[in-house]
């Protein structure tokens, strides 16, 4: 049997933290776009598009990135839940202070799933966007993101979505995060 070749490296730290979840990845090349998109989101880029980020990688275009995303057989929740597991190691059962917050993005147009015309915190007023209820750690004065789930609002429901309120989404949130 051949063995696969080893990843290319990026930024130490990144590699030693992409390092926990690399079983997690079928192929090479689904291991090298999660530690590419990781690299994408530390760095200084003013607007962190798949495109702008195979840029700053060394891709040649963005493909590679976008199917990672859309069509690549890695499973979103044992990512979670190796993550939550981590963490919880590191916190080795001293407790944290969980924060609950909703945070919106204003979007032109109604093609992105989820977008409606609704509050946005972050914004102080009703405007088109789409809303995420995010959980947020705090230890030792360090705030940490937990976990996070798109508010879909009931007239905007796919195939198989159930509707649940912001609060529902956050009570389900924090029995998972703890």
């Amino acid at each position: 049997m051949v063995q696969p070749r080893p990843a290319a490296p990026t930024v130490k730290f990144v590699d030693e933290y992409c390092q926990w979840y690399k079983s997690l990845f079928p192929d090479v090349r689904s291991f090298e776009a999660f530690k590419y998109l990781h690299v994408g989101c530390i760095s200084d880029l003013k607007r962190k598009t798949l495109p702008e980020i195979a840029k700053i990688v060394g891709l040649d275009n963005q493909q590679g990135l976008h199917h990672f995303l859309t069509t690549s057989p890695w499973d979103i929740e044992k990512l979670r839940t190796l993550r939550l597991e981590l963490i919880l190691q590191v916190l080795k059962g001293r407790p944290i202070i969980l924060i609950i917050d909703e945070t919106g993005d204003k979007k032109k147009g109604s093609k992105t799933d989820y977008v409606k015309r609704q509050y946005i915190g972050n914004l102080g007023k009703t405007d088109n966007g789409i809303v995420a209820v995010t959980v947020y750690g705090v230890f030792c004065g360090m705030t940490f993101p937990l976990l996070f789930e798109v508010y879909k609002p009931r007239e905007r429901l796919q195939a198989g979505d159930k509707y649940r309120t912001k609060p529902e989404i956050a009570a389900i949130l924090i029995k998972k995060a703890t």
